[in-house]
């Protein structure tokens, strides 16, 4: 599918107790490219995405990120070789101010350039340094979880739901920003707005009770009658 992908997850089943979520989910992902993961509420998309950074023991199935299995490796050691996390909830600390937030996120990257490059691309947040991240608004919590997220150089970046909640303003912004960093870095997107994440992405995956039903690129899925019937209730 991609030449030397930088992920690629094969036959992974996870579960939470005895309750199966995954049932053999594939997806891979191009060393520099958006790569969206679609599906309803319930498809499987934040378990996946929790099972390749770690969160989740997948009891079968591999996950293979930079040629290397990582399917033992915890958490914070695949983030230290490269792999980003926004998740969709809790993805900041409240109780820290924005600069406390991003002082955490720089802590395994030697280079402290870092904050200053995410206030290059959102601005917003070199306005908030001293605030309290729990007082931001949706979009500029979402922005500066992003930017904590970026400060440990990331080479594989994976947001769930980078726009849930914010305010319709502001999602372009955001967008923009996501677009740009799918031409440097790898990109994963799990996003309900289907235009945006098909903006962003040049390739889909489509996910349905567990399992990946669809894949293509996202010009041969819109194409596709089957494509919007995964999507709708």
């Amino acid at each position: 599918m991609f030449d030397d992908p930088i992920l690629n997850v094969t036959g992974l089943c996870t579960y939470y107790g005895t309750s199966q979520a995954l049932f053999g989910a594939e997806i891979s992902a191009p060393r520099i490219g958006g790569v969206a993961i679609l599906g309803l509420n319930g498809a499987g998309k934040t378990t996946l995405l929790k099972s390749i950074v770690g969160e989740l023991q997948p009891r079968k199935g591999q996950i293979t990120f930079d040629q290397e299995d990582v399917n033992h490796v915890p958490t914070h050691r695949r983030i230290r070789r490269g792999l980003g996390y926004v998740p969709q909830e809790h993805a900041v600390f409240g109780e820290l101010t924005v600069r406390e937030n991003l002082l955490v996120g720089g802590i395994t990257s030697r280079d402290k350039s870092g904050i200053e490059e995410v206030v290059e691309i959102f601005p917003k947040l070199g306005e908030r340094m001293a605030q309290y991240a729990g007082t931001l608004s949706g979009g500029e919590r979402k922005m500066l979880a992003i930017g904590r997220a970026l400060l440990s150089k990331p080479k594989l970046l994976l947001l769930d739901e980078p726009t849930e909640g914010v305010w319709i303003g502001v999602i372009e912004e955001i967008a923009e920003r996501l677009e740009k960093m799918a031409s440097e870095i790898s990109v994963v997107i799990v996003e309900q707005h289907v235009e945006l994440a098909l903006r962003i992405a040049s390739h889909a995956f489509v996910m349905d009770r567990g399992r990946t039903v669809m894949d293509g690129t996202c010009d041969q899925l819109k194409d596709d009658p089957q494509f919007m019937s995964y999507l709708t209730p």
